[in-house]
């Protein structure tokens, strides 16, 4: 029997949502799992989920609710037009650990404390595979004591750490995004380059291995540009809106500009464009493109 027994509704059983609600269930938590197309969430009852059919329903019969769609408006959209805020009883808590702006996060923490619900914003970062194995980079934004309630919880999908106030976390999760998407781009260059210079791209990555360049980026991504794997698990459409938040953000706080987010969000609005969301290490692709005269 768990020591925490709460009830855990789980709202947007997607690639990510769905690994970390198993997650859940295999640490023996009960799960209440909804997702617009209700198929994606049926899949987590031979695991011992229970499915519903609306937002509200599994806010119901919750005393902590997650959060895991798509964007800011989505969220909103779920939490207020859905019902699923008002369904809440004072004293539950709210962990959205969806990636949407600052700003969005902090309103939803008003309109949810105006509700006598607690709200923790707890963007993450590990792809598929971190929720698979519970390994999350997990970024914590709100009250530090909300926070520490619901530490058990969280503990199961990953290493959570609280990083301040309310929005705090989706500034954190911003941040990695510039560092992950700048770097995307920084290994597909360097690949390319050695490459087109008559170089052993595999070669070469392995030969950077262990030295200054070594980051998970050119260990995994890196791996996936040499093989040319692009399926996607990680997408350039999410991506993409993060740094687009990002840039949003900085202009919010006064920050007049951020070239390498800018010029990365570019690369992926033209890779979307001319080849489709691709996975976000695809971004050699667009590299490809823009220099394939130079083949």
């Amino acid at each position: 029997m768990l020591a925490d027994s709460r009830a855990v509704a789980f709202l947007g059983i997607g690639l990510m949502g769905s690994r970390q609600a198993k997650r859940l269930l295999d640490a023996g938590h009960k799960v209440i799992a909804w997702n617009r197309s209700r198929e994606k969430a049926e899949a987590l009852r031979s695991f011992g989920a229970d499915v519903v059919d609306t937002a509200a329903e599994a806010a119901r019969s919750a005393d902590v609710l997650i959060l895991m769609l798509e964007n800011g408006q989505i969220v909103r959209d779920v939490l207020f037009l859905q019902g699923a805020a008002d369904a809440l009883r004072p004293g539950c808590t709210v962990i959205d650990m969806s990636s949407i702006k600052p700003s969005e996060a902090k309103d939803h923490a008003r309109r949810l404390a105006d509700r006598g619900v607690h709200h923790i914003d707890a963007p993450v970062s590990g792809g598929t595979l971190g929720a698979e194995q519970g390994t999350l980079a997990i970024m914590a934004g709100g009250d530090a004591d909300v926070f520490a309630k619901v530490m058990p919880i969280l503990s199961v999908m990953g290493h959570a750490v609280h990083v301040g106030p309310h929005g705090a976390g989706q500034l954190a999760k911003l941040a990695n995004q510039v560092i992950v998407g700048v770097t995307i781009g920084a290994v597909a260059e360097a690949l390319l380059l050695a490459e087109r210079g008559g170089a052993d791209p595999a070669k070469v990555r392995e030969a950077l291995r262990g030295g200054f360049a070594e980051s998970r980026i050119l260990e995994l991504h890196g791996r996936r540009m040499v093989e040319r794997d692009f399926e996607t698990k990680g997408r350039s459409v999410t991506h993409l809106k993060d740094l687009d938040n990002a840039l949003d953000a900085a202009e919010g706080i006064g920050i007049e500009t951020l070239p390498y987010t800018a010029i990365t969000a570019d690369l992926f609005r033209c890779l979307i464009q001319n080849a489709g969301d691709l996975d976000h290490s695809g971004l050699l692709v667009e590299l490809e493109h823009r220099n394939s005269k130079a083949q």
